[in-house]
């Protein structure tokens, strides 16, 4: 795969420093790329750092699919009261693991509506004073300052996020991201004519689809037809399982993306497409 092409069809993970906007950081990584469209795969609050990936070109496409994987983030609160750790992680796995609703705060891009979210980790981590260090794997869309001002609440005493960093979502993680410098000096070199920084660290779009979906294998002879929207049929299908009517899966016709496509089951006809690479 050439550099263009990936520029054109992947994904970076960027490391968000403490300030600026996802939509800033989003924007500067397009320019530099000098590439029409990028979009970032879950917003951070302009104080919060950490894991942002961000799709590239034709990938901002797949956002729909990768969005909704699960985060993690590591961060700090400071409780209005002092109380022993004891009853603050008692009071955690009492109401704040497994399913849980929340209202997202009055600053926020959504409907100010109660929701469900799921919480499958929250741990503390130390205790000094009234400063608290945790660690929380949960849902997308999980507010973790709310998170953190709810646990106050119930507990009597008030609290409020003081530090939080994303440390993963969903197949990126901490220790793969990049540094916005690192960035800007490897678009120099690739600008100067060497273009190995740049092809390290952003991935292919092709290696993550494969991570996320269920793969079928399609006949060489339907793969030009299958570029320009055609449904899939039974007959198309060289190899893999089909998932249950609904879902989604990846089309490819040996190493080459195709699409992805939704389940449809109506006699022969096996899918329609969702996303077409062309």
């Amino acid at each position: 795969m050439t550099i263009s092409e990936k520029i054109n069809f992947g994904i970076i993970n960027i490391d968000k420093p403490k300030g600026p906007t996802s939509f800033t950081i989003t924007d500067f990584v397009r320019k530099s790329l000098g590439i029409s469209k990028a979009t970032h795969l879950g917003t951070l609050d302009p104080a919060v750092t950490g894991v942002l990936p961000i799709a590239l070109g034709r990938a901002a496409r797949l956002s729909a699919y990768l969005m909704h994987a699960k985060k993690e983030y590591i961060g700090k609160m400071h409780i209005h009261q002092d109380i022993a750790i004891e009853k603050i992680k008692e009071e955690i796995k009492k109401s704040f693991l497994g399913k849980i609703r929340q209202l997202p705060p009055v600053r926020s891009r959504v409907k100010r509506a109660e929701r469900e979210r799921e919480i499958y980790e929250f741990e503390i981590l130390e205790k000094k004073d009234k400063d608290i260090s945790f660690r929380v794997k949960c849902q997308a869309g999980t507010y973790i300052r709310k998170l953190v001002f709810d646990l106050g609440e119930k507990l009597k005493i008030g609290a409020h996020m003081t530090e939080l960093r994303r440390t993963s979502a969903g197949l990126f993680q901490e220790k793969d991201s990049i540094k916005i410098q690192d960035f800007e000096k490897a678009v120099e070199k690739f600008k100067k004519g060497n273009s190995q920084a740049l092809n390290n660290i952003i991935i292919p779009a092709e290696e993550i689809i494969k991570k996320i979906l269920p793969v079928i294998q399609v006949k060489k002879e339907t793969a030009g037809k299958l570029l320009t929207g055609k449904p899939i049929f039974r007959e198309d299908i060289e190899e893999g399982k089909i998932p249950e009517e609904g879902k989604f899966f990846a089309v490819f016709c040996d190493s080459r993306f195709i699409e992805i496509a939704k389940v449809v089951n109506e006699e022969d006809l096996i899918a329609k497409p969702e996303f077409v690479l062309n």
